[in-house]
């Protein structure tokens, strides 16, 4: 597909870069890391970190590189642009959206104006390059931007006629079936007032279509879906969407014959004494599917070879309170899982894991923002080594 495409060719140029770049070339593996402070912690500090994640290179858990970010901004996801030529962080707290440009050193992220975003949580592009769309959680929104000129150009709102989105967190699009899916989550001040839905765009016209309930208690649930991603070249489209309170596993198959999709729990992390399921990643061959739950920490690997609709749990790996985003090496041998959620007790521990997938255990750990009072929010790897098609 053509972002496989865009994503190779811009591997190839940071390949270059790195030959000319003594801080890439010293390392084996980068992954960038946007950090701050753990309550209490004074001076409060924010920013991004550039690490050295691969375990087997001399300078591993190093931070080879420390870019500053505004102690007001909550810095909480990074995304890249189809062609990994820039870096856009969303933020919490002071100013929803920055951009980075990855092709210039030093890396200086950017406000962007997007005067009706509160809270920005995720952020999605289309296959075209020309559009991204972001989650606002606080204005129970969906900005619509130029991927270009990184302008506002669309709000989406909800259609209280036939839709209706509320704290919308986890995004995902398919560009095939012209289709976005947006989570309602939660009110982002307290957690509290969870959603149970998830809502249905037509990206072109970024018309509100449906929502539907992901629960099968009585409403209000408070099920909070939070994370939904569609698995990459999946015939029919298929999405997965985690339920963070409900402790569940969805499916939404697309229905061709009425385009609309069909929705259904396909495992429940309760029975395996998990809580708060959140990131889903998926390997290259997309037959194996990653998922994190921040309580009490753990990596879990899931075989969706044989039924995409019945997900078949292999392993849940403990790795430390709040396992969050991850990032997997080039060959993907390494998982590397962010371990903090939001600050929150018992899921902020600050760590940094690897996991050898060949052996599925934890086999070194990274404390090298824990042991100065930092948390990661999220992590993701430098361009050079980003391979991930389905975020």
């Amino acid at each position: 597909m053509k972002t496989k495409m865009l994503i190779k060719t811009a591997r190839s140029l940071f390949v270059c870069t790195a030959l000319l770049s003594p801080v890439l070339a010293q390392a084996q593996i980068l992954a960038m890391v946007n950090y701050e402070s753990k309550p209490g912690q004074t001076p409060r500090r924010e920013g991004i970190a550039i690490i050295d994640v691969d375990p087997t290179s001399k300078g591993f858990a190093k931070i080879l590189n420390d870019i500053p970010l505004p102690t007001d901004l909550v810095a909480h996801h990074i995304f890249y642009n189809n062609d990994l030529s820039k870096a856009y962080i969303t933020s919490l707290g002071n100013g929803a959206l920055h951009v980075m440009d990855m092709t210039r050193q030093p890396y200086r992220p950017k406000k962007i104006d997007v005067p009706d975003c509160q809270v920005g949580e995720d952020l999605v592009f289309s296959e075209d390059h020309k559009t991204w769309y972001m989650t606002c959680m606080g204005s129970s929104n969906v900005i619509v931007g130029d991927a270009q000129t990184d302008k506002q150009i669309k709000v989406i709102a909800a259609d209280a006629e036939n839709a209706f989105i509320r704290y919308p967190h986890g995004i995902s699009i398919n560009d095939d079936i012209d289709r976005i899916m947006v989570t309602s989550t939660v009110r982002p001040s307290d957690l509290g007032d969870a959603g149970e839905t998830v809502s249905v765009i037509e990206a072109s016209s970024g018309k509100v279509l449906s929502s539907h309930k992901l629960s099968d208690k009585p409403s209000p649930s408070g099920s909070a879906p939070v994370e939904a991603v569609f698995l990459p070249h999946s015939n029919p489209p298929l999405a997965y969407i985690n339920t963070m309170f409900g402790g569940g596993l969805w499916t939404g198959i697309w229905n061709a014959d009425n385009k609309h999709f069909d929705f259904e729990q396909v495992f429940d992390f309760n029975t395996v004494k998990q809580g708060v399921p959140l990131e889903i990643y998926f390997n290259d061959q997309h037959d194996r599917m990653y998922i994190t739950t921040a309580n009490p920490g753990h990596f879990n690997i899931f075989d969706i070879s044989e039924s995409v609709l019945k997900p078949k749990l292999i392993k849940a790996i403990p790795t430390a309170g709040g396992a969050h985003h991850v990032v997997l090496s080039p060959d993907e041998q390494y998982a590397i899982v962010a371990n903090s959620f939001l600050n929150l007790p018992d899921m902020s521990d600050g760590s940094i894991s690897v996991i050898d997938l060949n052996k599925q255990e934890v086999i070194a750990t990274i404390d090298t923002l824990k042991k100065q009072g930092l948390n990661p929010n999220s992590i993701i790897m430098m361009p050079r080594w980003h391979h991930d098609t389905a975020h």
